[in-house]
């Protein structure tokens, strides 16, 4: 079954910002979709989005929180702690994938992000699939 999409990003890079902008919006026509461009009082802001993200798209090293620090924040609020949340990071090494799964992440996209592949990783990141698609 497929769910509704409502989206969030944490992305301090203006043209990763951009690419996710126009996958959502353009590729897949979404619209119900938030992007931070950084992690300050990340929970807060979080909490205050209405309606609530059911997927969220963290990149790893933004400030001044990392994208580990938002997970685990995430995790700590009864309404996000099954909410999916996958990691974009550009610098994927073997090490690094093992600490995103070890950390609790339920995916992970290298950047740039793929414009024709996302909709599909997409589709299945909301059934419910871990999407691990490292280039």
């Amino acid at each position: 079954m497929t769910v509704q999409p409502i989206v969030l990003y944490v992305e301090d890079d203006p043209r990763s910002r951009k690419v996710m902008e126009m996958c959502l919006k353009l590729k897949m026509r979404l619209s119900n979709f938030t992007i931070f461009e950084d992690s300050s009082r990340f929970l807060e802001r979080v909490q205050s989005l209405d309606p609530r993200p059911n997927l969220v798209f963290l990149d790893i090293h933004v400030k001044p929180n990392s994208g580990f620090q938002m997970l685990e924040m995430l995790r700590s609020v009864e309404t996000f702690k099954h909410v999916p949340v996958i990691a974009l990071t550009a610098s994927v090494m073997n090490e690094e994938v093992h600490m995103l799964q070890t950390a609790g992440f339920d995916g992970c996209l290298s950047k740039p992000l793929d414009m024709e592949t996302f909709p599909d990783n997409l589709k299945r990141l909301l059934n419910g699939e871990h999407v691990w698609r490292i280039i």
